[in-house]
Parts: C-alpha cells; sequence; structure tokens
C-alpha cells in the first residue's frame, strides 16, 4: 500500500482497548513513525497501551489544535511525500468526526493521499443505534448556542425538523454544562418528544435511556461532567 492518512480511533475513556478496538489497528499502528494528534500526552499514553513495547521517543508528532495554522498543517503531511504512512488521533472516539482532524483528512483528499479509516467506537452512531430513533435520517449538530434565547429557539426548530421529516437531532454539550442543556430541553420541549440521553458510552458507568419529555421530566440523572449525546425524536421505533 502507498503511503497513508490512517484514522486511529481511540477508546471514549478508561475502557480496556481489547473491547473496543480490533487487533488490526494494533498492527497499523506499530507501523507508523508519524502521528497527527490533539494532545501529544495523552496520544503517546494511547500508544502505549496498544504496545507496551513501543519506543515513544523514536515517533513524531504534530500538535493539531484551535492553535494550529493552514501553513503548519500542509507540512504535516510532508512525510507521505517521502513515502512515510501518518496516523491520526483524536483525543477521544473517531478522528475527523466532529474533530480538528477533518481539517487535515480534507487537505489529503485534496493532495491526492490515500485515506484510511480504521474501524473503533464513535459515540455519535452508538448512541443512535442505542437510541430506538430512526436510523435512516438523522443529523448531527455538535454543540448547540451558549446563548440561552438562541438555544430555545434551536430546541424548537428541532423539534418543528422530527415532527415534520421524521428526522433524529443527535447533539452534544461541553460535559460541565450537561445538566443546564438538560434543563433547557425540558423547559422548552413538549412533554410527547422523545428524548435519548447516552452518557459514558462502552465506559462501566454507561448510561442510555430513551424517555418522553414528560417520563424524564418526573426524574433525572446527574450528567456534569460525563461525555454525552443527546437525541431527539418524536416516536420509537
Amino acid at each position: 500500500m502507498a503511503a497513508s492518512l490512517f484514522l486511529l480511533p481511540v477508546t471514549l475513556g478508561e475502557t480496556a482497548l481489547s473491547k473496543v478496538l480490533p487487533p488490526y489497528n494494533k498492527e497499523v499502528i506499530v507501523s507508523l513513525k508519524y502521528f497527527i494528534v490533539e494532545n501529544v500526552r495523552t496520544a503517546r499514553r494511547f500508544l502505549k497501551q496498544t504496545d507496551p513495547g513501543m519506543n515513544i521517543d523514536e515517533l513524531t508528532f504534530f500538535t493539531l489544535n484551535k492553535y494550529t495554522t493552514k501553513e503548519e498543517l500542509s507540512g504535516f503531511l510532508d512525510p507521505v511525500n517521502e513515502g512515510h504512512s501518518i496516523g491520526i488521533i483524536s483525543e477521544a472516539g473517531c478522528p475527523a468526526i466532529a474533530d480538528p482532524g477533518a481539517d487535515v483528512v480534507a487537505m489529503a483528499q485534496q493532495k491526492g493521499i490515500q485515506v484510511v479509516p480504521l474501524v473503533g467506537p464513535s459515540s455519535i452512531l452508538l448512541a443512535l443505534m442505542a437510541s430506538g430513533f430512526n436510523g435512516q435520517n438523522f443529523a448531527f449538530l455538535g454543540y448547540l448556542p451558549i446563548d440561552n434565547e438562541q438555544r430555545i429557539k434551536t430546541l424548537k426548530l428541532l423539534e418543528q425538523r422530527i415532527s415534520s421529516e421524521k428526522q433524529t437531532q443527535l447533539f452534544i454539550e461541553t460535559p460541565y454544562r450537561n445538566n443546564k442543556l438538560l434543563e433547557d430541553i425540558l423547559k422548552t420541549c413538549k412533554p410527547s418528544t422523545q428524548l435519548c440521553i447516552a452518557a459514558d458510552i462502552t465506559l462501566e458507568t454507561e448510561y442510555i435511556k430513551t424517555k418522553s419529555i414528560g417520563e424524564w421530566k418526573k426524574k433525572t440523572p446527574d450528567l456534569s461532567k460525563r461525555p454525552c449525546i443527546f437525541a431527539m425524536n418524536n416516536s420509537i421505533h
């Protein structure tokens, strides 16, 4: 295979690698010497878990975050020109899905570099799978607006969408603001609207429940500081 850009999924938290990643991923990882990562420290930790015998100091890491310039980004792919494949490692889950790795992938596609996505956990798809909602027509919206007025407006728009298009709506929030988002959902949405809360997916504390807004109002979970996906629809299949 020609030098390629490999998208390397990681766990969604403190989960055994063998539970969520196939053995083939390790084969690819140990063959690589160049990695594009969000955080070098956590990437090194993940690689050491993958292969305890790996010499981390022999590897080259390129850091990709909100401070990375387009010029730096372009240089990250230079090893491919010398025949070396590169791996992208996200902070959690699959690279390039709600993740800055998408910018590198876009650049690789423009340059004609082969992009190879590997199998691994996606909290978005796992939440959708377990929700009982429409999996043929859905949208992932990322973060809802922080501004309270805009957020309420957005939630009402999502309700209109699930009613008119039967489209499942998925979104996330910064973990420490989860409880506030849930509070806004319960205040804004109709009692009959269905809401799935999927927290700590694949972890020992995994929590995935689908109920109507009316039912959620009776008792809500504490979602503070827990990675969480919210999904909404107006019916369960």
